[in-house]
Formats: C-alpha cells, sequence, structure tokens
C-alpha cells in the first residue's frame, strides 16, 4: 500500500495547512524487500551473486523472483522479509519452506487488520522469451487500492524443469499515471492492448496528466513499454528511476524485429518554470531500441539502467536503435542490429550476468515532461533474434 503514501505525497501539493491528531494504526501491508541469509560457503552454491540474496520488492510486485542455480536445493529455503510498520506475515518471517514444488504464498496482514495482500515467492531460473505476439499477455488490471484500472503484460516463461511461470516481462507507467486520474477509463491511459496486425499489439499514446499533474510538475506522460520494472514510489520524486529497465538474458541478440505504426501529435509541450510552453515548430518523435548490458559492477553489486542513463552507463556492450521512426499509418517492418562495443564473455553470459531491455515510447524524451499529447505508437510481432553461443 505504498500508493497511499505517494497519493498523500500528491494532495500536499495542494494544500499548505495541516492538522494534528492521534496517529491511527497503520493501514499498509506490503513486503518492501526479500532476502536469503546464507553463509560465505552457502550462499555460492544456490545463487550466481551475492546480490542475487536481497530483492527489492516494488510496489506493483505480486511475485517475487529469486533467480537461482540450476542445481540449487530448493526444499528448505528460510527467506526473510522486510514489511511495512505493525504488519504481520505468514508464514512466519524467517521460517523454512519447502520451494521445490514452486512458489509459497505468503499474506501480509496491515496493523489496522483491515487489509490484506498475498505475495507467491519464487525461487527459479526463468528465461524470458525472445518472441512476442501480445496476443495473450495482456489483462484488464484492478489496482486494489486506488480503483484504477489499466493494462499490465504478463508472459509465460520457460524455468529449464519443463515448466513456465508467468512474469511481467514488459512494464509500462500506467501505474503512474493512474496517481493523476484514478477514475480514467482503461482506453484513455498511455499504454493499451489495441488491435495488432494479427490479433491484438500494443498501442502506446502521449497523454496529459491533467491540473493534477500540472501541481506536481509532470503534465505529460509518453506511452512507454520496456523490458524492465517500474517503480511507482519513485513518481513523486525521482521519475527516471521509476523505468527499472532490463532482465537478466543468457543469449547473445543479434537484431530486433517487429512492426510499428506512429504519428506524432500536433503540439509539442516543454514544462519550464510551472508552466507548459507550446512549440508548435518542434516535431514530437519516437524511440526504439534496446540495450544488453553487464548486470553487476566490479564489486558484484547490482546494476541497473534508469532513464537518465539507459543509452550512457558504462555497463552498456550492445545497442541497437531505431535512428529515424517515419510517420505511418500502415503497419510497416522495423529492424535494430545491436552494435557491440565489447565481447561476451561466456563465464558471464552462463552465470546471468547480462541484462537485456527492449524500449518503446510514443515521445523519445516523455521522461522529461517534453512531448506532443496524442502522439502514438502502435508495436505488434515483436522477436529478439539471437546469435549461437557457445
Amino acid at each position: 500500500m505504498r500508493i497511499i503514501q505517494l497519493i498523500s505525497l500528491g494532495l500536499a501539493a495542494l494544500s499548505l495547512t495541516s492538522c494534528f491528531k492521534d496517529e491511527a494504526p497503520n493501514a499498509e501491508c506490503d513486503i518492501t524487500k526479500a532476502w536469503v541469509q546464507l553463509g560465505e560457503d552457502e550462499w555460492q552454491n544456490m545463487f550466481f551473486n551475492i546480490s542475487d540474496t536481497t530483492k527489492k520488492v516494488l510496489y506493483s510486485d505480486r511475485t517475487i523472483y529469486f533467480i537461482v542455480r540450476p542445481e540449487a536445493r530448493l526444499d528448505s529455503i528460510c527467506p526473510q522479509f522486510e514489511i511495512t510498520e505493525g504488519a504481520t506475515i505468514s508464514p512466519a518471517n524467517g521460517s523454512c519452506q519447502d520451494f521445490s514444488n514452486g512458489p509459497v504464498k505468503y499474506t501480509v496482514t496491515s496493523q489496522d487488520k483491515q487489509w490484506t495482500r498475498e505475495y507467491l515467492v519464487n525461487f527459479l531460473l526463468p528465461q524470458i522469451p525472445t518472441s512476442y505476439s501480445f496476443d495473450d499477455s495482456g489483462i484488464t488490471y484492478s489496482d486494489p487500492f486506488t480503483g484504477a484500472t489499466y493494462c499490465r503484460w504478463y508472459e509465460q516463461c520457460p524455468t529449464g524443469d519443463n515448466s513456465t511461470v508467468s512474469m511481467e516481462v514488459f512494464s509500462n507507467a500506467n501505474s503512474g499515471f493512474a496517481l493523476s486520474n484514478t477514475k480514467a477509463d482503461i482506453e484513455d491511459y498511455p499504454s493499451v492492448v489495441a488491435e495488432g496486425f494479427h490479433g491484438k499489439g500494443i498501442r502506446l499514446t502521449t497523454c496529459s496528466t491533467g491540473e493534477w499533474g500540472k501541481l506536481v510538475r509532470r503534465p505529460l506522460a509518453a506511452g512507454n513499454f520496456f523490458i524492465g520494472e517500474f517503480d511507482v514510489s519513485e513518481a513523486l520524486k525521482n521519475t527516471l528511476h521509476t523505468t527499472r529497465m532490463g532482465r537478466p538474458f543468457d543469449r547473445k541478440p543479434y537484431k530486433v524485429t517487429g512492426l510499428y505504426k506512429y504519428k506524432a501529435g500536433d503540439v509539442f509541450w516543454r514544462y519550464v518554470n510551472y508552466k507548459i510552453e507550446e512549440h508548435p515548430e518542434i516535431k514530437d518523435r519516437a524511440a526504439i531500441y534496446a540495450v544488453l548490458y553487464r548486470n553487476r559492477d566490479a564489486q558484484g553489486n547490482e546494476v541497473i539502467l534508469f532513464g537518465e542513463d539507459s543509452k550512457t552507463n558504462p555497463n552498456i556492450v550492445a545497442l541497437a536503435e531505431m535512428k529515424e521512426i517515419p510517420e505511418t499509418d500502415t503497419w510497416s517492418p522495423f529492424e535494430i542490429i545491436f552494435d557491440y562495443n565489447n565481447d561476451l564473455d561466456p563465464d558471464i553470459l552462463q552465470r546471468q550476468g547480462y541484462s537485456l531491455t527492449v524500449v518503446f515510447t510514443s515521445s523519445t524524451d516523455g521522461a522529461y515532461y517534453e512531448g506532443a499529447p496524442g502522439s502514438t505508437l502502435y508495436i505488434d510481432d515483436v522477436e529478439i533474434i539471437c546469435e549461437e553461443t557457445e
């Protein structure tokens, strides 16, 4: 329920007065962090990196994934959790559970006993797909705490043991847009299910966030769709850190292909000194690109790409980008080829040491609140084509 904190921050922008009263019991029931406490010799038998033993849990997460070695024993693992103040968790925090048959369900109950939230905790080695038709992956998601309804996408990912797990491979900023208008119709969100070239596709639209968005200096939201996670807790603090780009990838990508349609909006916006400036002389641009990067630094700490360094981070080893995206109202093919600045290390590849993101957005500078409301990018039939590796 960290979303309540975000809404409170937004409401604070509307009022300069406050009152004091006795603090009510906490209504939040979130897991904010999960970890497995193991000795120096133990963690290496289960995980590839020591940083894999700890997971930051985002507000939008319903499943917590620990990436483990294929040979790891899962019959008795004792995960620990950081939960919101006053909440309780069942099964008990730190109790040992059998994860060898799949995920274990944990229930967090708020301090005031009025709210509960369920999480599935998984120890597995998922592989993200290389082909995305989007025909069956989009769902209508109802946020239980804001009442907002918007689209999310889940893919079936193989785990290496002839089974699959449903995972949100591609994320988007719909949960952030919901903060500006919880009553918006699902079709009015920046990222929605749409008619595709074959079956269903994705429609990304740059949208005004209305008066509320202006008050918190976030006047528009670009439609975006990227491999990674969206951290809504950063939406009113550091917007560039809402997009946590990339998921572990154990193959060498050669190119990304797919189909698109694009039309720029009529009037380009810039937000300067708390005011929207209209620049009809500027043409909005969409973005389609992909990045492969080392997801650990020299000390073994986790590396994640964010909005400000998604093309410049020194850990990037390959970039593929569509330099120009011509406007077209018919489905047109695109192809972006990876340009490598370093050879891949087979050992690092095997240990899940590289991450891949593929990014689509209706306004290339939308993260900086620059773009043209109404700019629309459609995508469908995305495929990541990989080279054979030794």
